[in-house]
């Protein structure tokens, strides 16, 4: 099967317009047509589109490979086997993990969930040994931020809940940026788990994973880091961020839906209780008890999604050929240049950082006196997919003043012709719609 993918270039040189037309040829769907003009795809925050090569690559496990993994010894069960796991070496490798921390999960809401109800199960039954590192009971406390979204918030309220832990969370300014003040004050010796995100999904603030891991530690909790927002976009190493779990998604990271990951450092997997119990995560089995298999097995019971991980290790590999650190510097740019335009538009705020404070690639704006979703609608008439409501972050919204709001978020597929055609409909939201002093 023939190979999709642009020329390699070196790291050093920066993105622009002209490669990311080059980029724009391996992605098929973004040559679609929405009610009459060019789709104009903002919405890579909520689901990233996937390039030729990403989509070969699981054709390909289907026509040549398709067998169950470790399972067994006939050649097709071999070579599945051998791509399922190449794939966990190839995506450890992108996030600085070594092959046996990497858990496929479905995604990583997934992932935060197998993480908590493992916590959960060490903190019930006769649980002994490292096991009881995880366990936590009435005086314990879990610590998260006012920005989380809700699958790294409900997960550790349902986990407090069955413990009798408190759950208790880091406030935010009123930029968005979290008060590393009250961080100090609230990280101290109750707090077992500290779970926040790297990236916001909403504002698009960058916080200090590295710092916040250095306070969790001094105090023997533990960190989990949601990385949905940080792995597609921006170059992550989770052995020097100094974190102890992280979870993504591969639908955010050109990859298909059904497949996502967890890291988590190989002394803390191999001590955790399972989660999901079954097939393939067993060493024996009696009809009065079992015995569990190391990390990563002993989280992947059942049949895997084999070819949806050999379809991400394609994406991470694009990922890495194109270069991390070029795609977030694009991505910044057109970030900025997203909020100093809306900036200049009346009746727009912009929330998160003003223009010219770092932020990822993306804005989320309240349009005044136009309802989110009719923004939405506005905007999709002339071709371009932005994300509304709250995505899945009642609580910033909230703490904001808002219910809802409309998010526009670039990928390295996006180019600065782009950007200004969203500006330009945004400029026109309101005059559509008579808001007064449009």
């Amino acid at each position: 099967m023939a190979s999709h993918a642009h020329p390699i270039h070196p790291s050093a040189q920066a993105l622009g317009d002209d490669e990311v037309l080059r980029i724009r040829n391996d992605f098929p769907i973004l040559e679609t047509e929405v009610n009459g003009q060019p789709l104009v795809y903002l919405d890579s925050g909520a689901t990233s589109q996937n390039p030729l090569s990403v989509m070969e690559a699981e054709q390909e496990y289907y026509e040549q490979r398709n067998s169950a993994v470790h399972r067994g010894a006939h050649t097709l069960a071999v070579a599945a086997t051998d791509v399922f796991e190449d794939a966990r070496s190839t995506v450890a490798a992108f996030i600085g993990a070594d092959d046996n921390e990497l858990v496929w999960t479905q995604n990583a809401t997934a992932g935060l969930n197998l993480i908590a109800y493992s916590f959960g199960n060490a903190s019930v039954g006769k649980i002994s040994g490292a096991a009881q590192k995880f366990a936590l009971a009435v005086g314990d406390e879990v610590l998260v931020t006012e920005m989380e979204h809700h699958a790294n918030l409900i997960p550790w309220q349902e986990l407090c809940r069955r413990t009798g832990a408190t759950l208790r969370f880091i406030p935010i300014h009123d930029d968005g940026t979290l008060d590393m003040d009250a961080a100090a004050a609230l990280i101290g010796a109750k707090t077992k788990v500290l779970a926040f995100t790297h990236v916001s999904n909403v504002t698009g603030v960058i916080n200090p994973v590295a710092q916040l891991s250095a306070m969790a530690h001094e105090v023997d909790a533990l960190v989990v880091l949601d990385a949905c927002q940080s792995a597609p976009h921006l170059p992550l190493d989770v052995k020097a961020l100094d974190v102890d779990f992280a979870v993504f998604s591969g639908h955010k990271m050109l990859a298909p839906t059904g497949i996502g990951g967890v890291y988590g450092r190989a002394e803390l997997l191999d001590a955790m209780p399972p989660f999901l119990t079954g097939g393939s995560m067993i060493t024996t089995v009696t009809m009065e008890e079992a015995g569990y298999l190391p990390a990563p097995q002993r989280f992947e019971a059942g049949t895997q999604p084999i070819s949806q991980a050999a379809a991400l290790a394609a994406a991470t590999n694009y990922l890495r050929e194109t270069g991390m650190e070029r795609i977030h510097e694009w991505e910044a740019a057109l970030g900025q240049r997203m909020v100093r335009g809306l900036e200049a538009i009346e009746g727009i705020r912009v929330l998160g950082p003003a223009s010219g404070i770092p932020r990822a690639g993306l804005a989320s704006f309240e349009v005044e006196g136009v309802h989110a979703h009719d923004v939405g609608q506005y905007l999709d008439a002339a071709g371009i997919a932005v994300r509304v409501g709250h995505h899945c972050a009642q609580p910033l919204h909230r703490r904001l003043g808002l219910n809802a709001s409309t998010r526009a978020s670039t990928y390295l597929y996006n180019t600065t012709a782009e950007v200004d055609a969203f500006l330009a409909a945004v400029a026109g939201v309101r005059g559509y719609f008579g808001v007064n002093g449009a």
